[in-house]
């Protein structure tokens, strides 16, 4: 199937054409300055994204659009074919991922008034992670804070979550619904997840993205009271707080840098903040893998994803080199090879098997989009 996946920002829309049956990337491209003068709108944007699939792929037609969306919240636990009270219901998850969700509404309605009879489907970031024991999603707050407002444990980058832990089972021979293993999906935003018979139950980022990993710009786990105080003493507003825990922390917070090869670099000339930075990055990380290892009942893998766990050798190096007492060790050849293929990278040694799996979002958006779509004709 001919499926065209979309991923709408409020700026920009990014989009690829995929072939299910072979998983071939046609084509791929960005539109950006959406609000601008040249294009005003998503509308706009995807006259566009028309002329350059009329350009690729002549008389062929697109059989299916995916639509990436952040937040589906608790209404949304798989993909799900969009209509427009799908797309209120997107809206109104709208204080949940107040940068994402509107702007994803706005391409779904662009895509629904250009194209109404094309078969559209909605697949969420949050989806994979709703396998979660309630034990593992809830905070421990108030009963109204989860049954009035929504208070609870999410997850973020479950469709890379769930792709990279099917092709990592398939790398090592184990049945998808047998596999126990630790993800990290770590760029400039960063998750780890804790995966049992092949499902998520457990994972870093929580009821927003900030939770967890320390990561390119936003400081992960901190005491609440960090802010609460801060704010009532009146050094800083809320909107402050939030803008320097999402903007202005992490690495950046640490190192003055938000870019992983840059700080790695710094560092590697002798600056303190930067060496601080990969410390403080690599320990939180370690500390995690050691929680779901034990989580998972004993991981079969520990997997590396996204731009900084794939292409980061120094920072894998670093820790992995930590995680002793799990009996883990790498094969420093394997670790500094380059390669966009699946592969191990631990010693033969190794108590368990260190791996790098290229994420591909947009390779799972497409497939489960003509899986839906299928199923529906």
């Amino acid at each position: 199937m001919l499926v065209l996946v979309i991923n709408s920002g409020s700026s920009s829309l990014k989009y690829q054409v995929r072939e299910t049956g072979t998983d071939e990337i046609l084509l791929a491209g960005l539109v950006e300055r959406i609000g601008g003068p040249e294009v005003p709108d998503h509308a706009a944007a995807l006259e566009t994204v028309q002329e350059h699939l009329h350009g690729v792929l002549g008389e062929r037609q697109i059989e299916a659009v995916g639509h990436r969306v952040v937040h589906g919240g608790e209404r949304f636990a798989e993909p799900v074919l969009i209509t427009h009270e799908i797309v209120r219901a997107i809206e109104r998850l709208a204080p949940l991922a107040p940068l994402h969700n509107p702007a994803a509404a706005l391409g779904i309605r662009a895509l629904l008034e250009k194209w109404p009879k094309l078969p559209q489907v909605a697949v969420f970031d949050t989806a994979f992670h709703r396998t979660m024991p309630e034990y593992a999603w809830r905070y421990a707050v108030p009963d109204d804070l989860y049954k009035r407002h929504g208070v609870r444990r999410y997850g973020f980058h479950g469709t890379s979550h769930d792709y990279v832990a099917g092709k990592a089972a398939e790398l090592l021979g184990i049945e998808r619904q047998r596999f126990r293993a630790v993800i990290a999906h770590l760029g400039n935003g960063a998750s780890i997840t804790a995966i049992r018979q092949g499902k998520s139950i457990d994972t870093s980022m929580g009821y927003t993205p900030l939770e967890g990993l320390v990561m390119g710009t936003r400081s992960g786990d901190l005491d609440a009271s960090i802010v609460t105080q801060l704010v009532i003493r009146g050094e800083y507003t809320a909107e402050q707080m939030d803008h320097i825990l999402n903007q202005d922390s992490g690495l950046k917070g640490l190192s003055g840098e938000n870019d992983m090869r840059s700080v790695v670099e710094t560092a590697s000339q002798g600056d303190d903040g930067a060496e601080l930075a990969l410390e403080v990055a690599a320990y939180r990380l370690q500390k995690y893998i050691g929680g779901y290892h034990v989580a998972v009942g004993g991981a079969q893998a520990i997997v590396f994803t996204a731009g900084i766990g794939e292409n980061g050798w120094l920072f894998r190096q670093r820790v992995v080199g930590g995680l002793g007492a799990l009996g883990v060790k790498l094969d420093e050849m394997s670790n500094v090879e380059r390669s966009k293929q699946p592969r191990v990278i631990s010693a033969p040694e190794s108590a368990i098997p260190v791996l790098v799996v290229p994420t591909d979002e947009e390779s799972e958006i497409a497939a489960q989009t003509a899986a839906l779509a299928t199923a529906q004709q």
